[in-house]
């Protein structure tokens, strides 16, 4: 029974080697980062993670979703013994509230996060570290957003139980000691772009307090142009690989994998958006230092299918691509944090969404790590070996630029 359990483990463990060899391109990280071989490790850990959940998927044992979400769950923490940690549910939405238990005078600021994965992945459990760490460190009131996931709740699902869950907190803060003014709404990757979207939806509310300020980590902002600057330099670079972040938009949309190279060529976009759309979305507005490593122009205009836009129209809804809101909105919009990582292809939604923001007045304080990936703050409350250098200072800085909220 051992000797056949050893060998059904050795073929799973050629099959998914193979899976991922064949399937995942190498990595392909600039000869400057100063920890190159630990992300290089850390992308074939990865990569060997995508496999399995391929053949166990295929083996009929769980699906490949079920399987990430747990791997990205990981182990939880011990207790805190600084904080008090309550689940509870505001309207239908789960939510879990971190609360410190260091006395102070008046009221606290209030944190509400907004976890990434895609609208598919993540969870509070995942993101237990990371909502500690603010609490702790900014003596906050943390609310964790356990906002439903995608294939069983389809979009926009996940930014309505956001929008709800924020709502509810700017309406009952006080009755967990946080003075109402000072809402800050905060999250990573898609989290980011649900955080923006949150925060753009709530501009017009006067029954509401208004939000102290946004915090946009590493943000997904725009599904109109991924050849930028930094789709074209860091299309190899771990974690957010350039063809892992359209497959991963369509699956969340429920759409086949066979329409991506319609929309890395830009057909899915009619002329007269792409004319209103390149106001906004255009690398003529990242600055030059953002192209030394490598930039090709592409040409403006490809060849339009009205089919592929029929079927994609909905991820450039703002409430997806926030980067493409009107401008009576942006303008509206409270103060910023922006992150941003010089190794990530989302840099450059980050820089355009500065740039906006900034023209219409909106102060942002940015970030930007030169050897930071996209993740990388996330892994930093992971443990040592998948944590780097990166990821701590984009830590610190965003409990910096909390405490002064």
């Amino acid at each position: 029974m051992e000797l056949l359990l050893a060998m059904f483990l050795l073929v799973l463990t050629v099959f998914v080697a193979m899976a991922f060899y064949y399937e995942h391109p190498k990595a392909e990280i600039p000869h400057g980062f100063s920890q190159r071989r630990k992300l290089y490790f850390f992308h074939y850990v990865l990569n060997f993670g995508f496999g399995l959940a391929k053949v166990l998927e295929k083996l009929g044992i769980t699906s490949e979703v079920y399987f990430l979400r747990a791997a990205m769950d990981g182990i939880p923490p011990l207790k805190d013994k600084h904080l008090f940690i309550r689940d509870l549910r505001f309207e239908k939405v789960k939510v879990r509230i971190y609360q410190p238990k260091i006395p102070t005078t008046g009221e606290r600021r209030g944190i509400v996060y907004l976890h990434g994965g895609v609208g598919q992945f993540g969870s509070i459990r995942a993101y237990e570290r990371t909502c500690r760490y603010f609490a702790r460190k900014s003596n906050s009131v943390v609310v964790s957003v356990g906002y439903r996931l995608a294939p069983e709740h389809p979009y926009p699902t996940q930014f309505e139980d956001c929008l709800t869950a924020t709502i509810h907190f700017m309406r009952t803060a006080q009755d967990y000691g946080v003075d109402p003014s000072r809402i800050i709404i905060c999250g990573d990757s898609s989290g980011g772009t649900l955080t923006a979207a949150v925060a753009q939806a709530l501009v017009n509310r006067r029954d509401l307090p208004k939000l102290r300020a946004q915090i946009l980590i590493y943000p997904f902002l725009q599904c109109m142009d991924f050849n930028l600057p930094s789709y074209q330099q860091n299309h190899g670079v771990p974690i957010l690989l350039k063809e892992r972040t359209l497959a991963l938009g369509l699956k969340y949309f429920n759409k086949d994998l066979s329409i991506m190279d319609g929309i890395f060529n830009g057909c899915h976009i009619p002329e007269d958006l792409q004319l209103k759309y390149q106001k906004w979305v255009n690398p003529d507005y990242i600055p030059q230092e953002f192209k030394t490593r490598g930039y090709k122009p592409r040409k403006r205009f490809n060849s339009f299918s009205k089919e592929l836009y029929t079927l994609v129209k909905s991820m450039l809804d703002p409430f997806f691509s926030p980067l493409l809101a009107e401008d009576s909105v942006i303008a509206k919009l409270p103060e910023a944090f922006i992150l941003t990582c010089e190794l990530d292809v989302l840099r450059d939604d980050g820089l355009l969404y500065k740039k906006r923001l900034e023209d219409h007045g909106i102060k942002v304080t940015w970030c930007h790590l030169e050897e930071g990936f996209h993740g990388t703050v996330f892994l930093a409350l992971c443990g040592e070996l998948v944590a780097f250098r990166s990821g701590n200072k984009g830590l610190e800085k965003i409990v910096n630029f909390l405490r002064l909220m």
